[in-house]
């Protein structure tokens, strides 16, 4: 099962949060989930390791049906205070979802992976809710971004103590091995240090840029195949009525097979 956030987990990256370089993290970071996911209004999403909530607010007031599940009662309070009821709000694992197959036209797993025991399995469940749209954002194992986050847990405890980095290629592969040949789409931002210029911050939106391997998070997305289920149903009649309809039928079967040999 994925690793469960303490409230000192979530306090630490409440505080992580609340700089405001990291704050334009997050907004480079959702900005493209937005772009690629382009959720459209009376629809369903879920946000599946939601943590404190910071990745549900860009759907906030969209007209969207907003459900988010985490595997910690502390992130969930956080997520609580900052959502407010709009927002249904579940306790469980990305292992192993409490919802039944193509319950969502939209799932997100928004800096999930890293933190699951088994990114695969989540991945699974992910495609099986979701009827339309799936997006994974991770952070870019091989990304300068990724490296720092690597070496700044070797000399003090954060948030990404315990993450475990994954590539592009790997989710990509994750997805063609589940649905098949689906369209699978990519791309990624923090090609540069947030804070160093903004006009560096401002090439971050420029597209052609979002299409290098190596920004420090990067957005999967992909379109499952709807999963139907089907139940048999059970016709009721009598057996003489059968009976009957088979007489009809052999009877006609005789009639035109006479009509073809006279002819």
């Amino acid at each position: 099962m994925s690793y469960v956030f303490d409230h000192q987990d979530a306090a630490r990256y409440e505080k992580w949060l609340s700089m405001e370089k990291n704050r334009r993290v997050l907004d480079l970071e959702t900005r493209v989930m937005m772009e690629m996911l382009r959720p459209v209004p009376v629809r369903r999403l879920l946000d599946i390791g939601c943590g404190t909530g910071a990745s549900l607010e860009p759907f906030l007031n969209k007209g969207i049906e907003l459900t988010g599940i985490d595997p910690s009662p502390a992130m969930l309070d956080y997520a609580g205070q900052r959502l407010g009821n709009p927002v249904d709000l579940y306790q469980g694992y990305a292992e192993d979802l409490p919802f039944a197959d193509n319950s969502f036209h939209y799932a997100i797993l928004f800096l999930t992976l890293e933190f699951c025991d088994d990114p695969g399995r989540a991945l699974e469940e992910a495609c099986r809710v979701a009827r339309d749209r799936v997006f994974v954002g991770i952070l870019n194992r091989y990304s300068g971004y990724a490296l720092r986050c690597r070496m700044a847990r070797l000399f003090r405890n954060s948030v990404y103590s315990r993450a475990r980095f994954l590539s592009i290629n790997e989710v990509r592969r994750a997805f063609y091995a589940m649905l098949g040949q689906v369209p699978v789409q990519w791309r990624t931002v923090l090609q540069f240090p947030v804070a160093v210029s903004s006009v560096l911050n401002r090439l971050e939106s420029f597209r052609i840029l979002q299409y290098s391997p190596f920004g420090g998070f990067a957005g999967i997305v992909a379109d499952p195949i709807p999963r139907f289920q089907v139940s048999p149903l059970t016709l009721r009649c009598k057996v003489n009525q059968i009976a009957a309809s088979n007489e009809q039928v052999a009877g006609w079967s005789r009639d035109c097979n006479d009509q073809k040999i006279q002819n």
